[in-house]
């Protein structure tokens, strides 16, 4: 079941309606934990098991870690609870590609072995909930946190809808908590959640889905024939879709749960708009980048031991960062040109970094178009369909190739006035929120651009697609 389906109105209608009803706290929890798994269940059934055992498993394995003292037995569990979460998430989506470059690498030494593709189903958001649980066992090793006694809200943490099957990964010291006392949003808080889920729709259906996409595909579909003006195009109306698209749920999904009483941490803060790719990753995928710094980076050493070893460190961040969003080298190749931005940007602020010049706003106005058409080259890593059409892409993209002209002047003409308005806004948004920008508006300008975006929405029409980070 996605946001972005007929289905998911009625069926979030129904269970905020059975939230607003005079029950117990916990039959209320209940109540979101059944609709929860019905959410999940509707994509496929079986692989609610899984999201159970995982629930189970890392529930009871965090109270033993909580109870034992003995330091070698406490790392034994950590082991076997990381194993297992890690294990499963290996063996559903990394088993094709880790068989493929087996295979690869004997054909090199002169072996030419086949084996059976392994035809598994990857289950829809294991990559979320299995950081998630990894979290919250790390964290309770660290002493950070204590096992949580309550089944019911662990499960309740894990399975929550809003966030269940793209993020934002949730840290169980932000949610457990909310699930001791009662939640009832008021009518602010739910007027405010409706609100981010309408602008998130509008941001899916409409600007990613009905604009950006079509030109995105056209291009990618056929990457050997595009030349340098369409290389760009696609790239560009991609960088749109992917952010529409993903901020979009983001926003969904914090809004929903907030008319269930519940806070969400933002997942984006105009990323387009960064200086700098530091600054990119603080403001694009905001709970994914914090997690690979706190349960990746600063473990492997952070910025503590020299700076060949925070190199290494950012390095070897990225690339998993990369491997995480799939099972490609693609993935790893995206990882590592923002890897290697990283590492670059780092030794350019070591020796030039204090300048004051480097502060005006002209500069900071050309370092951030620099930043967003950089981010924009590894973008082609994670939209092409292999690695052949990645390296033609970017050779184009780097030098004049006309070819054959793939997207017309009207949709050209729609992407690039949509990203001009996106890179606008975002710049003069940089430093707010949506919530404190919306409020020095006139309520009658707010209430016309909501009118128009659901207008739109009733409007669209096209082909329905799944969100992208349903994929990972």
């Amino acid at each position: 079941m996605a946001f972005n389906s007929f289905t998911f109105v009625f069926f979030f209608a129904i269970v905020l309606g059975l939230h607003q009803l005079p029950l117990p706290w916990k039959a209320k929890k209940l109540n979101l934990i059944v609709a929860s798994y019905l959410f999940y269940a509707a994509w496929n059934p079986p692989f609610v098991l899984l999201l159970f055992l995982s629930s189970v498993v890392d529930f009871f394995l965090a109270r033993w870690l909580d109870r034992t003292q003995r330091p070698a037995y406490r790392r034994a569990i950590l082991c076997a609870s990381l194993t297992l979460s890690l294990g499963m998430l290996a063996f559903f989506k990394y088993a094709g590609l880790l068989l493929l470059t087996f295979t690869q690498l004997m054909a090199l030494a002169g072996v030419h072995y086949r084996a059976v593709a392994p035809d598994l189903i990857l289950p829809l958001g294991i990559s979320f909930y299995t950081f998630e649980t990894v979290s919250y066992l790390v964290d309770v090793y660290r002493r950070k946190i204590q096992a949580w006694p309550s089944f019911i809200d662990y499960t309740l943490f894990l399975a929550f809808f809003p966030h269940l099957v793209a993020g934002p990964i949730v840290r169980p010291a932000d949610f457990l908590p909310q699930c001791e006392r009662e939640r009832r949003a008021s009518g602010a808080e739910i007027q405010w959640g409706l609100v981010l889920m309408l602008v998130g729709l509008f941001e899916k259906v409409i600007l990613a889905d009905n604009i950006m996409a079509p030109v995105a595909d056209s291009v990618y579909y056929r990457a050997l024939l595009a030349g340098s003006r369409d290389a760009w195009l696609g790239t560009i109306a991609f960088s749109g879709q992917v952010f529409f698209d993903f901020a979009g749920y983001s926003m969904c999904g914090i809004g929903a749960a907030m008319c269930f009483g519940f806070a969400l941490a933002d997942n984006f803060h105009f990323p387009y708009a960064a200086v700098g790719f530091s600054d990119f990753w603080r403001r694009w995928h905001i709970s994914l980048s914090t997690w690979l710094r706190d349960y990746l980076y600063i473990p492997l050493g952070g910025n503590r031991r020299g700076e060949a070893r925070t190199y290494a460190n950012l390095m070897v961040t990225m690339l998993l960062g990369g491997l995480w969003h799939g099972a490609s080298w693609r993935f790893v190749a995206w990882g590592g040109l923002h890897g290697c931005y990283l590492t670059g940007e780092r030794t350019l602020k070591s020796r030039w970094g204090n300048m004051n010049w480097l502060g005006r706003w002209p500069v900071q106005c050309f370092l951030a178009m620099l930043t967003w058409l950089l981010v924009c080259i590894t973008w082609v890593f994670f939209r092409a369909t292999d690695f052949a059409s990645a390296i033609h892409m970017i050779r184009v993209m780097v030098y004049r190739h006309p070819m054959n002209r793939i997207v017309s002047r009207g949709d050209a003409a729609a992407v690039l006035a949509v990203t001009a308005v996106l890179l606008l806004g975002q710049w003069f948004l940089r430093d707010t929120t949506l919530e404190h920008a919306t409020s020095r508006l006139p309520r009658w300008v707010i209430g016309c651009a909501l009118c128009f975006m659901l207008l739109a929405l009733c409007l669209a029409h096209g082909e329905d697609r799944a969100f992208i980070y349903f994929q990972f």
